[in-house]
C-alpha cells in the first residue's frame, strides 16, 4: 500500500475520532466539488500557488469529514466537473465554482447576465457551500441570494424541530445567550413598531472562527429572508450573526437546493456543527427530482419593504438617522485628523488616507429635508405630516406592487377598488367573475395576466383552471407577484416563466445609454480630452442609481470590495501623476467609505495608442449586495 494512502487512512480516522464513536455511516454516494481556497482572495493578496495549495488543504479536509459520515465520497475539482456526473450521486456538494455551461454576458440592454453552471431544470440534490449559493443559483431563480457576504460564525433563530438537527447522526447543541448583534438591532423593524429586537438571543457556535477574528478568512453568505417561506417547496432552518438582519437566512433549503451559508471548512467548524453538517446532507438527499416552483428571476421587492418605508417616515427613524451621522462625523473627523498629522509630518499617506483627507463634514438634514430626499412625491402630499405617511402605508398595505420588479411601490387601483388583497385567492375569483358577467372586462384581463403566468382567452378557461386547482394555489412575491399551483407538472398552465420572457421579448426596448436602474444600478463610460501640453486627460464616469453605492474604502472588519481602477497600455504609453479620484461619503463609524450618485476618476497620459481602463467594483443598497463586477472600457 502506498505511503500516502496509509497517511489519509490514519488522517481520516484521526479526524473521525473527534466524531461521535457510535455513528454508522450512512450509504450514500457523495460527489464533492471543490476549488476554493481557505481565505477570501478577492480581499487580501495572493498569488495563484498559494490559492491552489489553499484549495488543496479545503478539499482534503472536506474529504476526510465526510468519510466519517458516507461509505462513498469523491472528489474532485470544480475545473473538472460537468453537469451530467451528478447523475451518479446522491448528493453534490459545491465549494468550487466550476466551468459555466453558459458564460456571462450582456444582453441587448447591456444588462449583466450571470453566468450559468447548471441548467434550469437541474433535478439532482446540492448542498452549497457560502458563496457558491450565489454562483450557482442566481441565474436560474433560486431564493438564495446574495443578500451580504457577512455571515460570521454563530447561528440563531434556529428551528430546532427541524430534521437536520433529529439525525441520523446524534447533535448535541450548546447554546448560550449573546448578545445581540448591533446590526440586528439596527435592522429589525417589521411593518409596526412592535417587536423590537431583543438586547439579547439563543446562540449556537458552528465556526471556531470567522473573518472578524481572523482577517482574510473566507467569509460567509446570507440570503434575503423576504419571501423566503412563501412558496411550499422553501424552508428557513436557521439564522446567523452578520452585517444584516435577523431574519437573513444562513441556512435553508429551495426545492432540490440546501444552502449552506457558512464558509468554514472542516478544520474551523465546531464538532457540533460536524454533524449537523452531515445531517443536512442526508435531509437535501431525500429531494431528488424535487425541483423548485417559484423562480426569483425578477429579483422582485416583497412587502417587507413597505414596512421599511412606513418606519422611515417617522420622527424616531429621522432621529436615528441624526445619530448614527453624527457618529460617522465624529469618526471621520478622527480619520481625516489623523491623515493630515501624518502628511504634515512628511510621511506618505495611503490611498484610503488620501481619501480621508477629502471628506468634509455633512450638515444634518431638518426632519423636512429628510422626507424630501426619502419620499419625493409623497412629500408633496404630506409634508411632514407623520401620520399622513403612516397611514398611507398601513391603509394600503394590502393593494402596494412593486414598479417594475424594484424596490418603488406603488398601489395597484385595481385591486384596491375591489377591496381584496392581491395576495388573497379571493382575487382571482372576483376577476374571473367581472370577465364572466361582462361587469369589467378589461379590468379582469390586467389583473389576471397581473397576477399569474397563465394567458387564457376565456373565461371559462380561466374558470375551469382555477376550480381544478384551487386547494393548491399559493401566492408569491419573491417568485413574482402572482399565484403558481404546487405542482411540479408541466402539463399544469401556471407556472411556466417563460411567459413573461416571451412577452418583454416582443415590447423590448433598448434603455438609454445615460440610464441606470435597479436592475443594472451602475453604468461606466469613457472619455478623453487633449491637454495643453499635448496629453491626454482620461475620465472614467461611473453613474450609480438612486439608493445604490459602491466602496471608495473598506475597513478592515467590513466584507466589501472597494472600487478599483487600473489600465492596460499599449506601448509607448504612461502614466502622468496619480489617479484623481473624487471626494466619498462615510458608510459607517468603521471607517468605510462609499460614493454614491455620480463619481468621476480622471488620470493623465502621455504618448499615443490603445487605453484599456480595467474597473472592478462590488454595488450595494441597504438590502442587497451584488456580486463583484469586471469591466473593460476602451478608448484610442
Amino acid at each position: 500500500m502506498k505511503i500516502s494512502t496509509i497517511l489519509s487512512i490514519i488522517l481520516c480516522l484521526v479526524l473521525c475520532q473527534s466524531v461521535d464513536a457510535g455513528i454508522r455511516k450512512k450509504n450514500l454516494k457523495i460527489l464533492y466539488v471543490g476549488g476554493t481556497p481557505e481565505f477570501e482572495y478577492v480581499v487580501t493578496s495572493h498569488d495563484s500557488t498559494e490559492i491552489a495549495e489553499s484549495a488543496k488543504k479545503r478539499m482534503r479536509s472536506f474529504e476526510k469529514l465526510l468519510k466519517c459520515y458516507f461509505k462513498q465520497v469523491t472528489v474532485v475539482h470544480a475545473s473538472d466537473y460537468t453537469v451530467d456526473m451528478s447523475d451518479n450521486y446522491d448528493v453534490t456538494i459545491m465549494d468550487g465554482v466550476p466551468r459555466p455551461i453558459e458564460p456571462e454576458r450582456l444582453d441587448e440592454n447591456g444588462y449583466r447576465v450571470r453566468a450559468r453552471y447548471v441548467p434550469n431544470d437541474f433535478s439532482r440534490p446540492m448542498l452549497m457551500i457560502a458563496q457558491m449559493t450565489d454562483e450557482i443559483g442566481v441565474a436560474i431563480g433560486l431564493k438564495m441570494d446574495a443578500y451580504c457576504h457577512c455571515l460570521y460564525g454563530h447561528a440563531h433563530h434556529i428551528r430546532m424541530e427541524h430534521s437536520v438537527f433529529k439525525g441520523p447522526f446524534p447533535v448535541k447543541m450548546t447554546i448560550k445567550t449573546e448578545e445581540t448583534p448591533e446590526a440586528g438591532k439596527k435592522m429589525y423593524y417589521p411593518f409596526g413598531e412592535k417587536g423590537m429586537a431583543p438586547d439579547s438571543l439563543p446562540m449556537w457556535q458552528v465556526q471556531k472562527r470567522s473573518y472578524l477574528t481572523h482577517p482574510g478568512m473566507r467569509i460567509g453568505l446570507i440570503t434575503h429572508p423576504g419571501g423566503f417561506e412563501d412558496s411550499p417547496e422553501a424552508e428557513f432552518i436557521l439564522g446567523g450573526v452578520s452585517g444584516k438582519g435577523l431574519h437573513a437566512v444562513a441556512i435553508g433549503r429551495h426545492g432540490n437546493f440546501l444552502h449552506w451559508g457558512f464558509a468554514a471548512s472542516p478544520d474551523d467548524m465546531t464538532e457540533e456543527a460536524k454533524n449537523v453538517f452531515a445531517n443536512a446532507i442526508v435531509y437535501i438527499s431525500q429531494f431528488a427530482g424535487q425541483t423548485p416552483i417559484a423562480r426569483k428571476y425578477r429579483g422582485m421587492a416583497t412587502r417587507e419593504f413597505v414596512g421599511w418605508n412606513a418606519f422611515n417616515s417617522s420622527d424616531k427613524a429621522y432621529r436615528e438617522s441624526l445619530k448614527f451621522q453624527e457618529s460617522l462625523n465624529k469618526s471621520m473627523e478622527e480619520l481625516k485628523q489623523k491623515a493630515m498629522e501624518k502628511r504634515a509630518r512628511g510621511e506618505k499617506l495611503e490611498r484610503y488616507e488620501e481619501i480621508h483627507l477629502k471628506w468634509e463634514y455633512s450638515k444634518p438634514l431638518t426632519y423636512d429635508e429628510y422626507l424630501q430626499k426619502e419620499f419625493g412625491d409623497l412629500y408633496l402630499l404630506f409634508g411632514t405630516d407623520e401620520k399622513g405617511y403612516w397611514d398611507y402605508f398601513t391603509n394600503n398595505y394590502p393593494y402596494f406592487i412593486p414598479k417594475n420588479g424594484t424596490s418603488t411601490f406603488l398601489i395597484d387601483e385595481d385591486v384596491r377598488s375591489l377591496g381584496i388583497p392581491n395576495n388573497d385567492i379571493r382575487l382571482l375569483d372576483k376577476a374571473i367573475s367581472l370577465w364572466e358577467t361582462g361587469e369589467d372586462i378589461t379590468k379582469a384581463r390586467r389583473l389576471l395576466t397581473r397576477y399569474t403566468l397563465c394567458r387564457f382567452g376565456t373565461p371559462e378557461d380561466w374558470r375551469a383552471w382555477y376550480e381544478t386547482n384551487e386547494k393548491r394555489l399559493f401566492f408569491t412575491e419573491a417568485g413574482g407577484w402572482v399565484f403558481m399551483v404546487n405542482t411540479r407538472d408541466k402539463n399544469v398552465p401556471g407556472n411556466d416563466y417563460s411567459v413573461w420572457e416571451k412577452e418583454e421579448q416582443a415590447k423590448m426596448e433598448p434603455t438609454p445609454l445615460e440610464e441606470c436602474d435597479e436592475k443594472n444600478p451602475v453604468k461606466a463610460f469613457i472619455s478623453a480630452d487633449t491637454l495643453p501640453n499635448g496629453n491626454r486627460l482620461v475620465t472614467i464616469r461611473l453613474k450609480i442609481c438612486k439608493g445604490y453605492h459602491i466602496y471608495a474604502h473598506v475597513a478592515d472588519m467590513d466584507p466589501f470590495l472597494p472600487v478599483k481602477v487600473d489600465f492596460r497600455l499599449d506601448s509607448g504609453i504612461s502614466r502622468v501623476g496619480d489617479l484623481q479620484s473624487p471626494a466619498s461619503e462615510a458608510y459607517n463609524s468603521a471607517g468605510t467609505l462609499v460614493y454614491k450618485n455620480e463619481v468621476l476618476f480622471r488620470q493623465e497620459f502621455s504618448g499615443s495608442g490603445m487605453i484599456v481602463c480595467l474597473l472592478r467594483y462590488q454595488c450595494c443598497n441597504d438590502q442587497i449586495c451584488m456580486p463583484p463586477s469586471d469591466i473593460e472600457l476602451e478608448i484610442e
